[in-house]
């Protein structure tokens, strides 16, 4: 799959996510696996106005893969500003393959604004949006990730898809439910589907994807040139690789031993520490750890000890409390 002249492998990206796809995260997926990563999600508006920490936010690039830079707004000027200021090198140690538009967020201080998929609603404004990123962009490819409606009687995704198509963007990411359904139910690959048919450029499938199983499932079901994972990579980056492996017919990977799994979870916050400073990085961490005990015995007190985290020294001793819980369990089972 090409974007630009970039070449897409076949297999699973990293979805941007909101205080989660850091420059830790993004090199972490890419290292096991992820096609492509794209950044949190940045205000265009906030890096007209010059904001540092929008700035930070883009920062660092994306690992091994292709990596894209994400941006919000529903203004056209700020939206073409920023996408100028990104791709002329305005900013130091900010580069990127690609830059993609914010048209799925559900939060409501975005759609609030008029941003995210409150543009879902308002299609003139969505294509006036796209065609200031995409006439600003100096060259560089220009994605989007959607939804496929703001809601029931609402759902015009196909609408949108096409006239983003129309407007110069080069591949679509589709979220399979509307605004109102947030991350619940499951989601609608039937209309997942519609969109895909309804456009000539390529179309990756989000929302759901949980295993190489569910991946192959979504594809078959949806006729989507590839997936998309969000909420389920954190804390399981092995899966970029899982997928992988299953879309190219190759033997699947060992899942992870717990003490890999344990290393991968310091060493992320670890480098957290490094990019962020301690004080940042462990408050963030707190989150990123409990990840890391999903599944695992005793996981609900682990839990709480995540919670706790105050200094990179307390990694190691939540990593003690782990062992210690998974040898108490598998003494118990052999009783």
């Amino acid at each position: 799959m090409k974007l630009g002249d970039i070449e897409i492998k076949l297999g699973a990206a990293l979805a941007p996510m909101a205080g989660v796809t850091d420059l830790t995260m993004r090199i972490l997926c890419a290292q096991y696996g992820a096609v492509y990563t794209v950044s949190e999600m940045v205000s265009a508006k906030a890096l007209v106005m010059g904001d540092k920490k929008s700035q930070k936010l883009m920062a660092g690039g994306g690992g091994n893969a292709p990596y894209g830079i994400q941006l919000f707004g529903g203004e056209p000027t700020a939206m073409g500003g920023a996408a100028n200021s990104i791709t002329s090198g305005e900013y130091r140690g900010v580069t990127c393959d690609f830059l993609d538009i914010n048209y799925g967020c559900p939060a409501p201080k975005i759609t609030g604004n008029g941003a995210g998929s409150a543009l879902l609603k308002d299609l003139p404004l969505l294509s006036e949006t796209a065609e200031a990123v995409v006439k600003n962009s100096n060259g560089t490819p220009v994605t989007a990730k959607m939804r496929i409606g703001w809601d029931e009687e609402i759902m015009t995704g196909v609408e949108a898809a096409k006239r983003l198509e129309a407007a110069g963007i080069q591949m679509l990411t589709v979220h399979g439910r509307t605004r109102k359904e947030m991350y619940i139910p499951g989601i609608h690959a039937d209309e997942i589907a519609k969109i895909k048919a309804a456009v000539s450029i390529p179309v990756l499938a989000n929302g759901d994807v949980t295993s190489a199983q569910t991946a192959l499932n979504l594809l078959k079901e949806t006729g989507c040139d590839g997936v998309a994972i969000g909420r389920a990579a954190m804390g399981n980056s092995w899966l970029f690789a899982e997928i992988s492996a299953a879309l190219n017919g190759e033997p699947a990977p060992e899942p992870p031993t717990l003490k890999q799994r344990f290393a991968t979870m310091r060493k992320q916050i670890y480098d957290m520490c490094e990019d962020k400073g301690e004080r940042i990085a462990m408050q963030q961490a707190r989150s990123y750890a409990t990840w890391y005990m999903h599944g695992l015995r005793g996981a609900a007190a682990l839990r709480r000890e995540c919670c706790s985290l105050t200094y990179f020294t307390d990694v190691d001793k939540l990593i003690s409390a782990a062992w210690r819980v998974q040898e108490m369990q598998n003494k118990e089972e052999r009783r």
